[in-house]
C-alpha cells in the first residue's frame, strides 16, 4: 500500500481518523520484529502479521480491545504502555509503533526514549494540534478546540498533550535522534507545503 493510497485499501476501510495506517504498512519491512503501543483492536498489526510477515506483538490498556486483538490472532498483553517498555531489552524489536497516542501518554519523552531503547526504529504518528481548524476553533470560540479530529470536551479528551508537527521537529532536534522519513496527511491527500499549518496527521520514522 502506498503512501498515495492511504485513504484507499482494506486496511482503513471504515476507520476514519486511522489514515496513518497505510503509511505505516508502507514503513514496516517485511519478516521484521514490531511491537505496537496502544494497538486497540489490532487490526493494524494483524494486517502487518499477514501481508509482511512480521512477528507481531502488542500492547493495549483496554481489555475488551486487548480481547478482539487476540481473536485476530495477534500476541497482545493487556499493560499501560510506559510500564511495558521497561520489560523488555535493549533492541528487541525492529520497529516499535506509536500511533496516534503520544498525546495521551502521561510522559511522551520518556516513552519515546524508551521506544529507542527496545527497538532499531520508532514509527511516530499523532494528531497536528497545529492545524488551520484547531487554530481557527480556538480564536473563534475562545473554547478549547473542538474540530473533525478533536471532537472531544476539554473534560473528557483522552489527549493530555497538545503537540505540534514544529514541537515534534524541535523535541527531535533537542533529543538528536535522527528523522529518516516525514509524512504529512491532509483531507485531500499527502501534505506538502506548510505542514504544520495544513497536516491533520503526522507520521515520523525515527532512530536514535
Amino acid at each position: 500500500m502506498s503512501a498515495s493510497s492511504w485513504g484507499q485499501g482494506p486496511l482503513v476501510n471504515g476507520k476514519p481518523g486511522r489514515r496513518d495506517y497505510a503509511i505505516i504498512g508502507e514503513i514496516i519491512e517485511r519478516g521484521a520484529k514490531v511491537l505496537d503501543l496502544g494497538c486497540g483492536d489490532g487490526e493494524l498489526l494483524a494486517w502487518l502479521k499477514r501481508e509482511k510477515r512480521v512477528e507481531a506483538r502488542g500492547v493495549e490498556i483496554d481489555r475488551e480491545q486487548v480481547q478482539k486483538a487476540i481473536a485476530r490472532g495477534v500476541a497482545v498483553f493487556q499493560s499501560d504502555i510506559e510500564e511495558a517498555l521497561r520489560d523488555y531489552p535493549e533492541g528487541t524489536f525492529d520497529y516499535v509503533i506509536l500511533s496516534q497516542t503520544l498525546q495521551e501518554t502521561r510522559a511522551p519523552v520518556a516513552v519515546l526514549r524508551e521506544m529507542l531503547r527496545v527497538g532499531k526504529r520508532a514509527v511516530v504518528g499523532f494528531p497536528n494540534f497545529g492545524h488551520w481548524t484547531v487554530r481557527l476553533a480556538h480564536l473563534w470560540t475562545g473554547r478549547s478546540p473542538q474540530t473533525k479530529l478533536f471532537p472531544y470536551e476539554w473534560y473528557n479528551s483522552p489527549n493530555i498533550h497538545f503537540l505540534t508537527v514544529t514541537d515534534f521537529e524541535l523535541l527531535a532536534r533537542e533529543q538528536r535522534w535522527k528523522v529518516e522519513r516525514r509524512y504529512f496527511l491532509g483531507r485531500g491527500g499527502t501534505v506538502r507545503r506548510f505542514p504544520n499549518l495544513m497536516a491533520e496527521l503526522a507520521v515520523y520514522l525515527v532512530t536514535k
